[in-house]
């Protein structure tokens, strides 16, 4: 479209050709074709609608406007048009309103076309991946971002921000996936496909579908929640009826493909056909499956469209019925040998009520049938009611077999499960002894559990039942009553006997015997049909009470006794003195006596534990043996039991103590102190590594022989063995030292300990060589050195540089560090220290009583010399 410019010329000012009527003329004519021109092409622009049915159509629509008004606004900016327009103005020409007028709406409508351009470009990315994308995962990825993009034009748009505008390009929207999915689920062909592959892209379709409907509301939910923007109240049925309904058809198509898949073609597949050895039966199957989806393939109206929604539901309807014949037939056939049962049912009855369900399921099914007329008239109809026919007799034939078999099996094994004795022993020869492992178990048989409940089950589902088992099902109460009494009874036994070690279990044989006893009537002459079956349980339950009352006594006096153990291996042999004050220690003797003293009163204790353990043995000998002897037979391997826990006791204590002290040994946290002396010739330490050594290992030993202090019992007793005169004056006592200090495990740490300590005080006077560097200070004569020097007559330079020396060995040694803690012995260096220091001091007063002696010869010379020459000059 072309503005035609005017004829005539236009130079001059604008007042002067306002002025010429012929020009005013020619430019009115001119305007009214113009504004004719626009008009017309505005409202051809306005009627213009989009040429398609999707989004991109509408995006192309308002490109194509943009184009056409963006020319016909950029020609009425021309200088030309322009000047036409201001010599009309000022000629006052009713013209030149109208021509404003047109001009103004030109520039609206330009700018309205060049907004929504602008703000459609930026969906149109979105828009061809929903039109053109390939595959469905594309527009799946591309639906939430569209939906972010038409909130942003939503909010930023002054024309897409109005209902009368979003809602028919969402529209457009929803047509478009529709047409997505349209294209792609064809029902002609759909289930020509491989089956996965058309079932993962229906699965695809649907979620498209309800992709588009969810991000639709999630957008909206945003928009609600800023409180800013303005709400999205459009109208539903428009956007998402289609879809829905679409969906729902893509949902019922899933739904075909799944009970073909996995119904039908997983179940009659190759291992049916092995199993069963008739694949030409299964292949007969497989083709009536594939007949299901005929009525789908030959559809002769649109399943997508609302308007077939009746027809479609008679195909899904006949297809689902169809499916449930077949489906419950095979189910059938397929777990005749191995029914699925519902929880506590029995194996016979659940078969049975398994079955009717099934007769039930189709039975449903044909009355189903039977409403809707057209389907059961059907070819198909009529063949799915001859399947039910079949299945329904076989059904009655497997229930009655099963019925049959049944009752014959229990009128034959009844009688018999009710002579089974009450008990059974995992011991059936004799004599029974403790020494076995004996465990008593009810002898009620599953098998009769099992037939009282089939028997109310078959009742409950109209068979007649044999007297003896109805007999025994009304008395289910009863049985299971005394199951469960013997059951918690022997329960009580087990628990009881399991509290048993071995020690214990010999001591208390007698009464296991006993109680054996009772139990005897219950495994060899009681049975189910005995009358005096509750009494046999209130027998054993009170004897179980008695043994076990005597039990408990037997354990409350072990635990009184383990405790006293525990107190004696707890005890702490090496308790060490803590420090004085500052970086004073306790010196070595002190510390090892220390140790010493808390060691006996420790053991005091330990001791009294000891002799008080017998008394609780003789209380078990008065439960057990009605004595109080403390040497009872009965009690032999019991007394011994616990003089070897004694044992372990005492060796784990010693043990256990001597790593501990190997522990604090090798720490470096020092425990006592020693000095280092100056012996000369020798630096040595005080007292020497000798004395420690001994004093170390008489503490060891001292710890191993606080064993002596526990007396032996005599054999067979808890009573302790009284000192044995061997010769006149020598006497033993029996103690476990004998045995514990011959412990190989306690030998290795007493030896460790020594090895230890030996290494540490080696390390140690290797430590104290470095201060034999000043030994020259007390090696050396110092009478001959000052004699010597003495002779020499040295200058007093001499003695300067031997006083520097001494000087400076006496302030070196002040700088050295007087404590060397290492391992758990702190070094005392400062006594040593000061030896070294003295003695350079007395060098340092030896050459100054030289130097004075030197010096006042020297004086004395000179005053000579004075005097002489004095005397020569007044001669």
């Amino acid at each position: 479209i072309k503005l035609e410019m005017p004829t005539i010329n236009l130079d001059g000012e604008v007042t002067v050709l306002a002025t010429v009527p012929e020009v005013v003329e020619a430019l009115e004519s001119c305007a009214m074709t113009w504004q004719k021109l626009i008009s017309t092409a505005l409202e051809k622009q306005v009627k213009k609608v989009p040429q398609g049915n999707g989004p991109l159509a509408e995006v192309d629509l308002w490109r194509e406007r943009n184009d056409t008004l963006s020319a016909l606004t950029e020609q009425t900016k021309l200088p030309d048009v322009q000047k036409v327009l201001e010599i009309l103005q000022e000629a006052e020409s009713e013209h030149s309103g109208d021509l404003q007028k047109v001009f103004s709406d030109l520039r609206k409508h330009h700018v309205e076309a060049l907004d929504n351009v602008k703000f459609l470009s930026t969906l149109e990315r979105h828009l061809k991946n929903l039109t053109y994308g390939t595959g469905f995962n594309v527009v799946l990825d591309t639906i939430p971002s569209l939906m972010n993009a038409l909130r942003m034009v939503w909010i930023i748009s002054r024309h897409y921000n109005t209902d009368e505008r979003m809602v028919p390009l969402m529209e457009r929207i929803a047509w478009e996936i529709s047409a997505r999915v349209y294209e792609v689920v064809d029902l002609h062909t759909l289930f020509k496909e491989d089956r996965a592959a058309a079932k993962k892209k229906i699965a695809e379709a649907k979620s498209t579908l309800e992709q588009w409907k969810k991000y639709y509301f999630a957008v909206r939910a945003q928009i609600e929640a800023s409180g800013r923007e303005q709400h999205w109240e459009f109208d539903q049925k428009r956007l998402f009826e289609r879809t829905d309904y679409m969906s729902s058809i893509c949902q019922d198509l899933y739904d075909i493909l799944q009970v073909i898949i996995e119904e039908f073609y997983n179940i009659f597949g190759p291992e049916l056909k092995a199993v069963t050895g008739d694949p030409e039966r299964i292949d007969d199957l497989l083709r009536r499956v594939n007949g299901l989806t005929s009525p789908m393939e030959e559809l002769t109206f649109d399943p997508f469209s609302i308007k077939s929604a009746h027809d479609w539901e008679l195909i899904m309807e006949e297809f689902k019925e169809e499916v449930s014949v077949e489906n419950v037939k095979q189910i059938f056939v397929q777990n005749l040998k191995d029914p699925p049962l519902y929880k506590n049912h029995p194996p016979v009855a659940g078969a049975i009520y398994w079955s009717r369900s099934l007769f039930y399921r189709i039975k449903h099914t044909i009355i189903r049938f039977q409403e809707v007329e057209e389907l059961l008239a059907s070819e198909r109809g009529k063949e799915v009611k001859q399947i039910y026919l079949q299945v329904a007799k076989r059904m009655k034939e497997y229930e009655d077999q099963k019925y049959n078999q049944w009752r014959d099996g229990t009128e034959q094994i009844l009688p018999l499960l009710l002579k089974n004795t009450l008990l059974t022993s995992s011991v059936t020869e004799e004599p029974v002894t403790t020494k076995k492992s004996v465990r008593f178990i009810v002898n009620f048989s599953p098998v009769l559990q099992e037939i009282i409940i089939e028997t109310k089950y078959m009742e409950q589902l109209g068979f007649p039942v044999p007297e003896t088992a109805r007999y025994v099902a009304l008395q289910e109460d009863k049985y299971l009553r005394y199951a469960n009494g013997l059951k918690n009874m022997l329960d009580r036994y087990h628990k009881l006997m399991g509290t048993l070690n071995e020690a214990e279990t010999k001591l208390l044989d007698d009464h296991i015997q006993e109680l054996w006893r009772v139990f005897k009537s219950g495994h060899r002459r009681l049975n189910w049909n005995s009358l005096g079956i509750g009494d046999f349980i209130v027998r054993c339950t009170q004897a179980i009470r008695k043994f076990e009352s005597l039990v408990h006594q037997i354990h409350n006096n072990s635990e009184d006794i383990s405790n006293k153990l525990l107190f004696i291996e707890s005890t702490n042999l090496f308790k060490f003195p803590l420090s004085k004050n500052g970086d004073e220690l306790p010196k070595a003797k002190e510390f090892f006596e220390y140790v010493k003293c808390e060691r006996a009163k420790d053991v005091a204790h330990m001791v009294r534990k000891y002799t008080a353990i017998p008394q609780f043995l003789i209380k078990v000998e008065g439960h057990v043996a009605n004595t109080n002897s403390g040497k009872s037979p009965k009690l032999t391997s019991y007394y011994a039991y616990w003089e070897n826990r004694i044992y372990q006791v005492l060796t784990q204590l010693i043990v256990k103590n001597l790593k501990a002290f190997n522990a604090a040994v090798l720490a470096n946290v020092p425990l006592f102190q020693t000095e280092a002396i100056l012996s000369v010739p020798e630096i040595i330490l005080q007292p020497n590594a000798s004395e420690i050594d001994k004093m170390t290992a008489q503490c060891i030993r001292d710890c191993v022989e606080v064993t002596k202090h526990f007396v032996r019992w005599m054999h067979g007793t808890c009573i302790e063995c009284p000192p044995q005169h061997v010769e006149e004056d020598e006497v033993i006592t029996f103690s476990f030292y004998s045995d514990i200090s011959q412990n190989s495990l306690i030998i290795e740490q007493a030896v460790l300990i020594t090895q230890n300590v030996h290494k540490l005080l080696a390390s140690l006077s290797k430590y104290l060589n470095q201060w034999k560097r000043y030994q020259l200070l007390w090696k050396l004569d110092k009478g001959v050195v000052m004699e010597r020097l003495a002779a020499e007559k040295p200058a007093c330079i001499t003695f300067d540089e031997e006083l520097q020396f001494y000087m400076k060995v006496a302030q070196e040694v002040t700088q050295q560090p007087l404590i060397k803690d290492e391992q758990f012995i702190r070094l005392q260096l400062a006594p040593l220290a000061c030896t070294v220091q003295e003695n350079a001091r007395g060098w340092m007063i030896s050459l100054g009583k030289l130097l004075n002696e030197s010096a006042r010869e020297e004086l004395f010379s000179l005053q000579e010399e004075i005097q002489v020459g004095v005397f020569s000059s007044c001669c």
